[in-house]
């Protein structure tokens, strides 16, 4: 059964990218891209609950770090693994992130990176 991977990043070519670039190198991988943090608590809401969220900080509306919080303030939803997937590189980000998330990828990134990643997290 294949896992399934949301990606929330308000810049499409990214999104793009990790679908396109997750399902050639691996038949694992069912990926879903949205746009906003609004987006992704709907899917969840109608029940789309993902394996992991590959998540960007920077986004407009709810920033990452919001969606990231009331997700982890959400009993239904605070078990599902979270990376942040973003060009956000400051030392307090960086280990914030490191700290509170499975994982902390910073843009630009590989694509072979980003499967090792998400095969370490879902691995646990």
């Amino acid at each position: 059964m294949k896992k399934k991977i949301m990606i929330v990043d308000d810049h499409k070519d990214v999104r793009v990218m990790v679908k396109t670039g997750l399902e050639r190198v691996s038949d694992e991988y069912e990926v879903t891209g949205v746009e906003s943090g609004k987006e992704c608590f709907d899917l969840l809401t109608r029940g789309e609950i993902p394996d992991l969220i590959l998540l960007d900080i920077m986004m407009p509306e709810i920033s990452g770090w919001d969606v990231f919080a009331t997700m982890k303030e959400n009993p239904a939803w605070r078990g599902i693994p979270i990376v942040f997937l973003t060009a956000k590189a400051d030392p307090y980000s960086k280990g914030f992130g490191k700290l509170s998330a499975a994982d902390y990828i910073e843009k630009p990134f590989g694509i072979i990176q980003l499967k090792e990643c998400i095969d370490r997290v879902l691995t646990r």
